[in-house]
């Protein structure tokens, strides 16, 4: 059995997503408001002084583009601090004034010296008097105190050098995944990949399950935002069901998340059994009954799930037929490694309807909830709003090669009014696909139809050794040409 996971606290990722919160312009302004007063609420209790910095610093903050206020204090050496990509958009186009204020900053700064000196002094005393458990611990504080105060380098080399240093391999993984948290706090991509990497070598080295599972939850949102959704729907379907990575993210985003990994890459069987009939996504998409019968067990475990004995309950005066599509999930995170924080209710309609609607082929009410899915989840979200125009294209596409896969011929009038959309509108957006081979159809405007030519595997074979092969005669031909040259030259 595995020990307690450690540095699970900090960084906290959700600030992160505040920070982004400020810089969307998708983003309500209430929401904003709110995310704003969070941030300073954090910095103060937490005594973030360089993250502080990095984000209000009249020349420096990446927050503060206003360019007033006057710091008493010119800054010294390099203008930029912390090197980080937490912004909606690099270029942002609107002015976000997050207030810069000297006097709390020296005091954060005063505040953090002191912590520093308390946490060497601990070192120092453990060295002398102690042995080498608890000087690893006192070091496993300044650690943590970088990750907590938002100052990226330090927190990595401090995180680093306790790696290095520890024997324990639960302990190892732990900083590991604190280290993958700091990555993803900044927005550093390469370096989440590379601790990752890390990660994994030491969980397949002996790792328990608890951490093994903590594991494929961080994959899975890595493997999102970098637009593997193939690889990251199954890890993060996975997760569902045992998942205890609250320092991560909440239950719901991971529900959003996994519901559209899954909608994007599954097959069309492997989608209605991991997705439209799951029943950790029931629980929380699902209407009425449906619902019930999930949060029951009656989905899995059969109409016996829901016997006599259990109806004692106490009742509710609504019906489950009423029941609403704004769910609190605060009460999944019961019993983890880490205690979950209060959720706001979020209405997960527009993703229900987005999963009914793609699952039955009423393509008219997909394409209006795909653009509900863009407003609310992918322009709302850090790690899905740099892919979002990406994600809808390729939903678009899934749905006409759903419908176009089932016919030989479609009327281009018709297929227009089953989405719901122009003629003169599908043409383009269908050529654009069909002008990419991503799918295999012709579009005959003169009679209105789009016919289908859908080859089969021998020919895709052929044409596929034969594009291969002459590739390969051209490599060698350069390789003749070379061999022969370098022989005149000896001559």
């Amino acid at each position: 059995m595995g020990s307690d996971p450690q540095y699970i606290k900090f960084p906290n990722l959700s600030l992160a997503q505040h920070v982004f919160n400020l810089s969307n312009p998708a983003c309500p302004q209430d929401v904003q408001k709110t995310s704003l007063e969070k941030l300073q609420e954090a910095i103060s209790e937490n005594k973030m002084a360089p993250f502080y910095r990095h984000l209000a610093h009249p020349v420096e903050g990446i927050l503060n583009n206003s360019g007033e206020g006057v710091t008493q204090h010119p800054p010294h050496g390099p203008k930029q601090l912390i090197a980080s990509n937490m912004l909606a958009s690099r270029k942002s186009p609107q002015k976000i004034d997050f207030p810069w204020d000297e006097e709390l900053y020296q005091s954060l700064v005063e505040d953090n010296k002191k912590d520093l000196e308390s946490f060497q002094k601990e070192e120092d005393e453990a060295e002398e008097a102690a042995g080498e458990t608890e000087v690893l611990a006192a070091q496993g504080k300044r650690a943590e105190f970088w990750a907590r105060v938002g100052d990226k380098d330090k927190a990595i080399e401090s995180h680093e050098t306790l790696l290095e240093k520890t024997g324990s391999l639960g302990t190892k993984i732990d900083l590991a995944l604190a280290m993958i948290r700091i990555g993803m706090f900044f927005g550093d991509s390469l370096f989440v990949k590379k601790y990752i990497e890390r990660a994994n070598t030491l969980i397949e080295s002996g790792g328990d399950w608890d951490r093994r599972n903590r594991l494929k939850a961080y994959k899975g949102l890595h493997l999102l935002t970098i637009r593997s959704y193939n690889l990251a729907a199954p890890l993060l379907l996975d997760s569902l069901s045992t998942f205890t990575s609250y320092e991560l993210c909440s239950y719901s985003a991971l529900v959003i998340y996994s519901v559209l990994a899954g909608s994007l890459s599954l097959k069309r069987v492997d989608f209605k059994e991991k997705v439209v009939d799951a029943p950790e996504i029931k629980a929380v998409l699902g209407a009425g009954e449906d619902r019930l019968a999930a949060l029951t067990g009656e989905v899995s475990s059969g109409p016996s799930a829901r016997d006599e004995e259990m109806k004692d309950a106490p009742t509710s005066s609504s019906t489950p037929g009423t029941a609403t599509t704004a769910v609190n999930l605060t009460t999944f995170g019961a019993g983890s490694g880490i205690q979950a924080d209060a959720e706001v209710p979020i209405d997960f309609t527009p993703l229900a309807n987005l999963v009914d609607s793609l699952y039955s082929g009423t393509y008219r009410s997909f394409f209006v909830g795909l653009a509900a899915v863009e407003d609310h989840f992918l322009t709302q979200d850090r790690y899905l709003y740099e892919h979002r125009a990406w994600f809808v294209r390729e939903m678009r596409l899934r749905a006409y090669q759903q419908l176009l896969q089932s016919y030989r011929v479609v009327g281009l009038s018709s297929m227009a009014n089953d989405f719901g959309v122009t003629v003169d509108y599908l043409d383009r957006d269908l050529a654009k696909f069909i002008a990419s081979n991503r799918i295999a159809c012709t579009i005959d405007r003169v009679n209105g139809i789009i016919e289908t030519n859908r080859p089969d595997d021998k020919n895709k074979q052929y044409a596929d050794v034969v594009k291969h092969g002459d590739a390969l005669i051209t490599k060698l031909q350069k390789y003749g040409q070379a061999v022969r040259l370098r022989g005149s030259e000896r001559t």
